[in-house]
């Protein structure tokens, strides 16, 4: 893990409560990263963007998966967490709606965070 602090990773999550497992495997390897020292974005899109609201990231659940609650926690508390313009805008979803901490933002600026130099970008 040393390798990758100085590094910054860039995780997009577009499935939610409908592909549950993709998504707990997006939000495990962005916490985990977080957690070890590495700068993490975690892009909310698609059914993703729900999480950006109070209390939902608590009421997913996977078996034998880490609770999604706070593993968004750990992201929130150690890097950053944005949620899609347009992903939002589809579900009426306006930044006085999410969590604290949560950012609404768009294509531009997605794209200047993963064409950093440094930068990994994985999508689930």
């Amino acid at each position: 893990m040393l390798a990758l602090v100085g590094r910054t990773l860039v995780v997009k999550v577009t499935a939610g409560a409908d592909a549950p497992e993709r998504c707990a495997q997006a939000f495990t390897i962005a916490a985990t990263a977080a957690a070890a020292g590495v700068d993490v974005s975690l892009w909310l899109t698609g059914e993703a963007t729900w999480f950006a609201l109070p209390g939902r990231a608590q009421e997913f659940e996977l078996p034998h998966a880490a609770p999604l609650g706070e593993l968004l926690y750990v992201i929130l508390t150690t890097g950053r967490v944005t949620a899609c313009t347009q992903c939002a805008a589809r579900r009426d979803i306006g930044p006085g709606d999410v969590l604290s901490g949560i950012r609404i933002a768009g294509s531009a600026v997605f794209l200047e965070e993963v064409m950093a130099e440094e930068a990994q970008a994985l999508v689930y």
